[in-house]
């Protein structure tokens, strides 16, 4: 699978700023589901029954938004060297994909909100975490993150 961009934020870097601003304060969040119910693409709305949260990442480990780096290279922006991401789990379960979303991103269905959705895994993810079974209370961390734009 590769990153998907929602409608929102890809009209935002067509017409209306950066990537990096439609992103920065928002969050990293977590996700288990059967694999075959990952979101389809980043517009789509999420089922509290069926996409369990849990752990939302955050700069401070418990409320402060993300922020990305202020240079990008080589086609890549990761995050800010000086940010810690962490935040805990807040349910058990095998985490199977990701969203960056905005702050006030409540995971409905959406054609305007920056989205930036993909798999998590051991190795060969779009996330690559050490460990995909997460349990409840444990802390997470997110040490290396970046995003790549195509070459068109």
């Amino acid at each position: 699978m590769t990153t998907k961009a929602s409608t929102g934020l890809r009209n935002h870097m067509l017409a209306t700023g950066s990537l990096k601003a439609a992103l920065d304060g928002g969050f990293l969040e977590l996700y288990g589901c059967p694999e075959i119910s990952i979101p389809a693409t980043a517009d789509a709305a999420l089922d509290p029954v069926v996409h369990k949260l849990l752990a939302r990442i955050y700069s401070d480990g418990t409320s402060a938004g993300l922020t990305l780096s202020t240079t990008a290279a080589d086609g890549f922006i990761e995050k800010l060297d000086s940010q810690t991401w962490t935040g805990t789990v807040i349910e058990s379960g095998t985490v199977r994909f990701f969203r960056f979303v905005g702050a006030s991103d409540a995971g409905g269905l959406s054609i305007t909100l920056p989205r930036l959705q993909g798999t998590v895994a051991r190795a060969g993810a779009d996330l690559n975490i050490t460990s995909v079974d997460l349990a409840v209370g444990a802390p997470q961390a997110v040490n290396f993150f970046s995003i790549a734009l195509p070459a068109f």
